[in-house]
């Protein structure tokens, strides 16, 4: 007779193949038995209370606050209008290139430059001459637009000087 084919690795394979099985199936029936399919909507339900908590109680009717789609801000804070007087600036043109027809100029209150085309200025352009201008952004940065030569400023006069009179209020 021959000898079994069966060998102890074998044995102990088929062994480990078998506990794999009956704990599969016991998972899957632990899952059936704990399943929350087939819960109301109710049940399901999570809320958050005024201070940002989830809870499982919905909130009270009588504390309901109503608002209006049209008071949320949801991008940019409104502003005012500005006035076109806010917008201008001075400054002087540190450079430019006839050539290409470009050049910078140096903002007199916050030291930025700003990028200036040929085409937004209105005059002779030279370096070192001071102008008013105004600022617009654009894809590639700041850029002035609707660049004046500045007027030049009025002299102060100088003022009149004062005389003192004294009096003499001693008697002779």
């Amino acid at each position: 007779m021959g000898k079994s084919q069966e060998t102890f690795s074998k044995k102990e394979r088929e062994k480990k193949k078998l506990r794999k099985r009956q704990d599969k199936d016991l998972k899957r029936e632990e899952r059936k038995a704990n399943s929350d399919k087939g819960k109301p909507l109710e049940e399901m339900m999570a809320y958050i209370d005024e201070n940002g908590n989830i809870s499982d109680t919905p909130p009270d009717p009588k504390k309901k606050k109503i608002f209006l789609a049209e008071d949320i801000q949801y991008s940019v804070a409104k502003q005012a209008p500005r006035d076109a007087a806010d917008n201008l600036h001075k400054g002087k043109i540190t450079h430019f290139n006839h050539d290409k027809g470009y050049g910078f100029i140096k903002d007199s209150e916050n030291g930025e430059s700003v990028f200036v085309h040929i085409n937004s200025i209105e005059g002779a352009v030279q370096e070192n001459v001071l102008v008013v201008f105004e600022i617009e952004k654009t894809p590639r940065g700041l850029s002035a637009v609707n660049v004046k030569i500045a007027p030049p400023a009025a002299p102060i006069a100088p003022a009149a000087p004062t005389v003192e009179h004294s009096v003499d209020t001693t008697e002779e």
